[in-house]
């Protein structure tokens, strides 16, 4: 498994390499929405924006397998799971203390480079609003929400082995389906006012016009909201929330700021396509039943095979051999990246069409598209590889160019 790591690790950064070598090259022609509000100095920045990311990411990515590799394969996972078992006899107990600590591990490591994203490079792009204060708060919120959801996750999971031995995968990928859809809904409601602040929307004039959009487009729109992002970033943008055949529209402040109205709504048309193609419901249905082929897949090699031995431990509990599994799926999940990412690519482009159709107006989603392109520093020129790879979102420049077309 240790060679498959670095394979997988040495594939993501050549593909963030390409990428990096084509911000190297001339900004092509861009369509005319994009040409009217990039301008050579923002390309610029934008160039640097997106090779300061590349750099980060990859030292994101190898300091995270290295700690990964350090912890399974050095002997520190196993040496703690060995002590918990000893102190902690309890199956469950013992199984939730271990995830906790190994949770608690990757969590801390990460804080250093969250520290450098936020305050050094999103600041040096004048994208960062927030202060440390805030900053502090989001992670400590963070921290406590996560470790809530991992005990109750791993309590469960591991209730449910007890339970069923043979069929414990079954009713764990039953129980974690029902699970993310009470999430979805419990989302807007009680963890989202944890860390903005939602409010109904100021612009008397607005809230009518985007009713009568979704009414065209026969969405149920139940409240039309907007949130204080801008407390803590400039970048912009706007979603639809909440299940069942009432939605939530929420804009960023930063978007209403920036945006004229059909721009506005031509980019909430986008949205709407999206749960009038039932992209939304398609998602889940097969991220479902991913995951219930990864659960399957799990416990064959709880129940067949000594997953200690991959990382070279001699034994280990059930909860430790659970994490080198979920290492392994993890790695494996690397093959099956640009199948979603082209899934996905393909449903953002129907939404534009439906944007298009509904609004009747191309121009208003393209021209909604290049601002959001100008003002978050997007990369108008990736490398065709690492978008096929990696791009959830066709290239702005392809969306806006079939746009006006």
């Amino acid at each position: 498994m240790l060679t498959l790591t670095l394979l997988v690790t040495l594939a993501g950064a050549g593909l963030t390499g390409l990428n990096l070598r084509q911000l190297q090259k001339p900004l092509p022609a861009l369509p005319a929405p994009l040409a009217a509000v990039v301008e050579t100095s923002t390309w610029e920045r934008a160039v640097r924006y997106a090779r300061d990311r590349a750099r980060l990411s990859l030292v994101s990515t190898f300091a995270g397998r290295s700690l990964s590799v350090l912890l399974l394969f050095g002997g520190p996972a196993a040496a703690l799971d060995r002590w918990i078992s000893a102190e902690l006899p309890s199956f469950i107990g013992s199984g939730v203390v271990f995830f906790l600590a190994v949770g608690a591990t990757l969590f801390v490591a990460s804080i250093p480079l969250s520290l450098y994203f936020h305050f050094v490079l999103e600041a040096r792009y004048g994208f960062n609003r927030m202060s440390v204060g805030l900053w502090f708060s989001d992670l400590l919120k963070g921290a406590l929400l996560s470790g809530l959801l991992l005990a109750a996750a791993s309590a469960l999971g591991l209730g449910l082995v007890q339970l069923s031995p043979t069929f414990f995968w079954l009713i764990a990928w039953a129980a974690f389906a029902l699970l993310s859809v009470l999430m979805s809904i419990a989302w807007p409601h009680v963890i989202e006012p944890l860390f903005v602040k939602v409010v109904p929307l100021a612009d008397p004039e607005l809230e009518p016009q985007i009713r009568e959009l979704a009414e065209r487009a026969r969405v149920q729109v139940s409240r039309v909201f907007q949130v204080d992002a801008s407390r803590r970033s400039s970048h912009s943008n706007a979603y639809f929330s909440g299940l069942g055949p009432e939605k939530r529209v929420v804009l960023f402040d930063t978007l209403l700021s920036r945006m004229e109205k059909p721009e506005i709504l031509g980019v909430l048309a986008h949205e709407l396509g999206h749960y009038r193609r039932h992209h939304v419901l398609k998602r889940f249905v097969v991220s479902e039943l991913v995951a219930l082929g990864v659960f399957y897949l799990a416990y064959l090699g709880l129940t067949h095979s000594n997953s200690a031995a991959w990382v070279g431990a001699q034994q280990g509990s059930f909860a430790f051999r659970a994490l080198v599994i979920g290492f392994s799926l993890s790695l494996v999940q690397f093959v099956a990246t640009p199948l979603f990412s082209y899934w996905s690519r393909k449903h953002e482009r129907e939404a534009d069409a439906f944007a298009r159709e509904l609004t009747q107006d191309p121009s208003a989603l393209a021209n909604g598209l290049a601002k959001l392109s100008r003002d978050n520093l997007s990369n108008l020129n990736p490398h065709p590889l690492y978008a096929a790879f990696y791009g959830s979102h066709p290239p702005a420049r392809e969306r806006i160019a079939a746009l006006c077309t």
